[in-house]
C-alpha cells in the first residue's frame, strides 16, 4: 500500500519541543520534495515549509524559522521535522506532502497541541 504517515504530534507545553516523522511505504522518498502543511481549528491549510530532494536547502514559514528544521533520511524512507520553542499558535494537524512530477502524496496528519 502506498502511503505516507505522519507520527510524533502531541501535547506539550509553551517552550517544549517534538519531532515529527513522515515515513513512506509503498513508495521511496528519493527524487521527492517535502513539504510540511499545517491546519488549525477554523484556519485555512497554511505551508511550514519544505526541503530538497537532498536535503542540503530548506525553506520555513516565518514564524517557523529558526524554531523548525526540516531533515530527511532517505535511506529510512523518512522525513522529520524538529519543532523547537513550541508556542500555542503552532497548535495544528500537521502533515507532510511529497510531491515531484507527475506524482504526490499526503500524509493522514498528526495533531500538535501547545498549551499550560
Amino acid at each position: 500500500q502506498v502511503q505516507l504517515m505522519e507520527s510524533g504530534g502531541g501535547l506539550v507545553q509553551p517552550g517544549e519541543s517534538l519531532r515529527l516523522s513522515c515515513a513512506a511505504s509503498g513508495f521511496t522518498l528519493d527524487g521527492y520534495t517535502i513539504a510540511w502543511f499545517r491546519q488549525a481549528p477554523g484556519k485555512e491549510r497554511e505551508g511550514v515549509g519544505c526541503i530538497s530532494t537532498s536535503g542540503w536547502s530548506a525553506y520555513y514559514l516565518d514564524s517557523a524559522r529558526g524554531r523548525f528544521t526540516f531533515s530527511r533520511d532517505n535511506a529510512k524512507n523518512t522525513v522529520y521535522l524538529q519543532m523547537n520553542s513550541l508556542k500555542p499558535e503552532d497548535t495544528a494537524v500537521y502533515y507532510c506532502y511529497a510531491q515531484k512530477w507527475g506524482s504526490d502524496y499526503w500524509g493522514q496528519g498528526t495533531q500538535v497541541t501547545v498549551s499550560s
